[in-house]
């Protein structure tokens, strides 16, 4: 399939399109490159899967990366002591498990390995540092159009059919608005900056966030003599990492199978309960909604203790209430108390970017930068728009969503073959009449 030649034949019949192009940077090849298969915006696991679907079933595509390297959050913004949460079965991508010899759950290194592997095997080898700074849909051209920015500001547009969102649910850090932040005066970062505790030895810390990253902060912090305090600003579910001799991940998966999720999460708390206690004791209230039908609704996922609640019961680690403001290298709480802090560290997760580059209003909501519609249905949209990895539901859902969206290119990239096979074929005969 040739997008050139299409774009030729609108030339030759369009003079409203033939108007419109000549005043746009398409004639301009050295700027130019029309894509004959999708175009992937962001080389994550979600970008990759989606390459390797297509792949397999014979669709190339490109694929734009803003970094120097693929799975850049993990590669570049995690911390040193990073696992998978999940166990590997749970995480791997798509026509790929992890390799027999690597522990139920991978380090860091070790998933990145994985992943380094899984490009090489499916051949993917994205465009890496190129930003896209706008992606469009002309209609009059009938394709869409993605204007990325190179590290020596050289800009590139590239003129697709299919463009692929895969910039994921982490492609920014969320750093909250607080009170003062400018005054604090210490170290105070973002989890995407923090690798070790090592840097924070006999310093006052105090982690905001209680999800699973913050929670391992404040344990990594603890193994590196630092004293680590937890800001909780909301009820959390915390659940020991597994249950029963297997990971509460995959005994949830097995019970769904026969019972129903407000069974299910009656059952694992009853469990987290006999095995962690009355985490309300210790600051930590649990919502009013069970964990899966919180993660279900809502997209929070529970915390999968590694072992930061018993430096919590100890008194190793302290959680604080919501922090009002900021002073000096101190805190003040909404409970009217201030503590003295050499080093803030913000475990607030990420956001999507998507708002800021793709000028489109109907599949991706602005406010968030997430797709309108939930899931399982968030993953197409419309003028051959797709979205990988806005699930919420982490690796799981993006092979699921990479799977959808390599079938419906595949046919759509079948149809047109049909058809311009047999336009060619009359065309032909035509030619061949007396």
């Amino acid at each position: 399939m040739d997008c050139l030649r299409e774009i030729e034949g609108k030339q030759a019949h369009d003079p409203i399109f033939v108007e419109k192009m000549n005043k746009s940077s398409l004639s301009s090849s050295s700027r130019c490159l029309c894509v004959p298969g999708p175009l992937i915006v962001g080389a994550g696991p979600s970008g990759l899967a989606t390459a390797a679907c297509l792949k397999e079933k014979g669709v190339q595509s490109v694929v734009l990366e803003r970094s120097n390297c693929i799975a850049s959050l993990w590669q570049l913004k995690t911390y040193n002591r990073l696992r998978l949460h999940l166990p590997k079965q749970f995480c791997e991508l798509p026509l790929m498990g992890f390799p027999s010899d690597f522990p139920t759950y991978p380090t860091k290194q070790q998933f990145v390995d994985y992943l380094e592997a899984y490009a090489k095997k499916f051949d993917i080898w994205p465009r890496f540092n190129e930003t896209v700074a706008q992606a469009e849909y002309d209609a009059t051209l009938g394709f869409w159009r993605v204007r990325s920015v190179g590290l020596n500001g050289k800009e590139m547009e590239y003129v697709c059919r299919w463009l692929v969102v895969a910039t994921g649910e982490n492609a920014e850090a969320l750093v909250p608005e607080i009170q003062g932040i400018g005054e604090f005066g210490g170290d105070l970062r973002h989890t995407s900056l923090y690798k070790s505790g090592e840097d924070f030895r006999g310093k006052r810390v105090l982690v905001v966030g209680c999800g699973n990253s913050g929670m391992e902060v404040c344990l990594d912090l603890c193994n590196h003599n630092a004293r680590p305090s937890l800001v909780v600003r909301d009820r959390v579910h915390v659940l020991p990492r597994e249950m029963l001799g297997r990971s509460t991940f995959g005994l949830s998966m097995w019970l769904l199978k026969w019972l129903p999720m407000r069974l299910v999460d009656r059952f694992l708390l009853i469990v987290a309960w006999l095995m962690l206690g009355d985490t309300a004791r210790f600051g930590l209230d649990r919502p009013s909604l069970g964990p899966l039908e919180l993660k279900n609704l809502s997209g929070k996922t529970p915390v999968l203790d590694v072992g930061t609640l018993a430096k919590i019961k100890s008194g190793d680690i302290k959680v604080c209430p919501s922090i009002k403001s900021l002073k000096r290298h101190a805190v003040e709480f909404v409970n009217g108390k201030t503590e003295n802090f050499d080093a803030i560290i913000l475990a607030t997760g990420y956001k999507s970017n998507v708002p800021s580059w793709l000028k489109e209003r109907e599949m991706f909501s602005k406010k968030d930068g997430y797709p309108r519609r939930p899931f399982p249905n968030g993953w197409k949209g419309e003028c051959g728009l797709y979205a990988v990895g806005f699930t919420k539901r982490g690796l799981l859902g993006t092979s699921m969503d990479a799977k959808r969206i390599a079938e419906d290119i595949e046919r759509c990239w079948k149809e047109e073959a049909k058809h311009r096979l047999a336009f060619t074929r009359s065309l032909n005969l035509q030619q061949s009449s007396p």
